[in-house]
């Protein structure tokens, strides 16, 4: 897998905002004081569960903030799959700035890695069906670009990264704009030709309503798999179909199974376990 990494414009703030908040006012005062300042160490990075990575750009950058001499040698990419054990990178450097960086490091590869995992779980499950699985905006606040990476590296791809990039009417939308027609044609009204529009319908019928005007896509919120074999029968590829509610890896399948092209998932990003990685001497 061919993964780019994320700018780092975009990841810099976010890891030095992480490393402040660590060091405080003071810095790292047991590194400080229990460690020679012209001490250097040879660190190994290894899964203690297996796994999928991500963030391994991530936690360099964590270090190199630190200390510029750190050095941080990968020995896998992003998206790769890790056995317990499994070396995923060498850090070489001031034992100082190691030890400061530590933590920072493997908390944002750990997140990511069991975002990927996960991810990578529900892509298997699905394997050998038309549906792609895909994340929400339930994400950790400032953390969202790096979560929806991680997805990508998990082998899914992303739903809408805002509320900027797309239109999703949601049953508060159709509620306050009288029914899914008008809020559907106010959309069209209101957006230009680049911006696609969705809508989330809970019964047939209100598919059937939306798909008069034509919508982009179709989002089916908490249907049995039945169902949703019901609406993809129904919609007939004239718009994206998008399974969403209460899918699980033991679910799954059989909704993927339905035909839909979609399935988008929130606890992937807020729910995911932390893979657990290590730092040891070398």
């Amino acid at each position: 897998m061919h993964l780019p990494p994320l700018p780092r414009v975009i990841v810099e703030p976010a890891v030095r905002a992480t490393l402040l908040e660590d060091l405080g006012l003071a810095g790292d005062v047991t590194s400080a004081a229990v460690i020679p300042a012209d001490h250097r160490s040879r660190f190994v990075m290894a899964a203690r569960k297996a796994g999928v990575i991500a963030g391994l750009d991530i936690a360099k950058l964590a270090f190199e903030l630190v200390d510029p001499a750190i050095t941080m040698t990968t020995h896998i990419a992003d998206g790769a799959r890790v056995a317990p054990g499994e070396i995923i990178a060498t850090i070489e450097g001031p034992s100082r700035g190691l030890l400061t960086g530590e933590r920072t490091a493997l908390n944002f590869l750990g997140h990511l890695s069991g975002i990927a995992t996960v991810t990578a779980g529900i892509v298997e499950a699905v394997a050998g069906t038309k549906a792609a699985v895909v994340c929400t905006r339930k994400t950790t606040p400032g953390l969202r670009a790096f979560e929806k990476y991680a997805v990508r590296a998990g082998g899914g791809m992303n739903h809408r990264f805002a509320l900027y990039d797309a239109v999703l009417i949601k049953d508060n939308h159709i509620a306050i704009a009288g029914s899914v027609t008008e809020a559907i044609r106010r959309a069209k009204a209101h957006v230009g030709h680049m911006v696609k529009i969705e809508v989330e319908v809970d019964t047939l019928d209100q598919l059937a309503e939306a798909m008069e005007i034509g919508p982009d896509a179709v989002l089916l919120d908490n249907m049995s798999p039945e169902l949703l074999k019901q609406a993809v029968d129904f919609v007939a590829g004239r718009a994206i179909t998008e399974a969403s509610g209460g899918i699980t890896p033991e679910t799954a399948a059989a909704i993927a199974a339905s035909g839909v092209d979609l399935l988008s998932i929130g606890w992937i990003t807020h729910s995911a376990p932390c893979l657990d990685i290590g730092l040891d001497e070398a």
